[in-house]
């Protein structure tokens, strides 16, 4: 399978961002794309640096003008699109919200982000409701998608579970960057560690990862922090972990990159870890702490 990922840096204009990336697909469609992943909320700023209650404005139905927007996109160019939306379900009622669409610009499925933060400039649990679909990949013409967002990526709970429920990838829109009162130390030890827990994803459950995050710098409207650098970096590992592209941590990326969706049966068969789990022993988990 030919993925593309789409590494953007994002402004206030909303119809700026989308209008660039829909160039940014047109152009890895034309290269040969078979999948397309875009990054989280990719259609405007990162709002969750504030609470304010005039950001849910920005937030949309499913269907919806954004939906009609990729899904004609994809039509157009024959291409499976994973996009990232602030999802209006009900008044008062607000997801972070994966949509997978289709070849044929249909909606092949949706994911609920399920893992909310809320930490100083990600004040998500101020708009968004956790996920109440599980944990369920997405069939698609290119293969069956485990798809989630963000925060989640540091859960090896719902990777496993994707992977339990036949995902052929796993795959993670994301925005995350780097806190400016943080050392230079620190920041590359929080974006190595970003880096290496999803590889583990992969190697626990022998698929391959693919996670596309924003890149550039977004101030904190409430100028109470110094704002968010992404850190970008971007990347598509395989099932053993192994590194097969990783985007720069400060540019915007436009790539294509290649993977072997049948490595995952050989790898699995060298590694049966599905095999040896002791499913018998793991009632403990289902607590907050033991």
């Amino acid at each position: 399978m030919k993925i593309g990922i789409l590494q953007q840096h994002n402004v206030a204009d909303r119809k700026e961002n989308m209008m660039r990336l829909a160039e940014g697909i047109a152009d890895l469609a034309k290269r040969g794309a078979e999948l397309v992943v875009l990054q989280e909320l990719h259609n405007s700023l990162y709002f969750c640096q504030v609470e304010d209650v005039a950001n849910f404005d920005l937030a949309e139905t499913i269907p919806g003008p954004s939906t009609n927007f990729f899904g004609d996109i994809a039509k157009q160019y024959g291409v499976v699109i994973v996009t990232s939306l602030f999802e209006r379900r009900a008044p008062g009622l607000y997801h972070n919200t994966a949509v997978v669409i289709e070849q044929d610009g249909t909606i092949a499925g949706t994911y609920r982000k399920m893992h909310i933060p809320d930490d100083p400039a990600y004040y998500e649990k101020f708009y968004f409701t956790p996920g109440d679909k599980g944990f369920e990949p997405i069939q698609t013409s290119v293969g069956k998608l485990g798809v989630q967002v963000c925060w989640d990526q540091w859960y090896p709970e719902g990777a496993r579970l994707m992977a339990l429920a036949g995902a052929e990838i796993l795959i993670y829109p994301t925005a995350i960057g780097y806190a400016a009162n943080d050392t230079k130390e620190e920041q590359q030890r929080q974006r190595e560690a970003w880096t290496t827990v999803q590889r583990g994803h992969a190697v626990a459950n022998g698929l391959p990862v693919v996670a596309v995050n924003r890149v550039g710098y977004e101030p904190d409207p409430s100028g109470q922090t110094e704002g968010i650098e992404f850190w970008g970096s971007s990347f598509v590992c395989g099932p053993q972990g192994e590194m097969y592209y990783r985007a720069s941590d400060d540019e915007e990326e436009s790539v294509i990159v290649e993977i072997d969706l049948g490595h995952s049966e050989n790898v699995r068969r060298w590694w049966p870890f599905l095999r040896d789990r002791r499913i018998d022993a793991y009632d403990e988990i289902l607590k907050r702490y033991r």
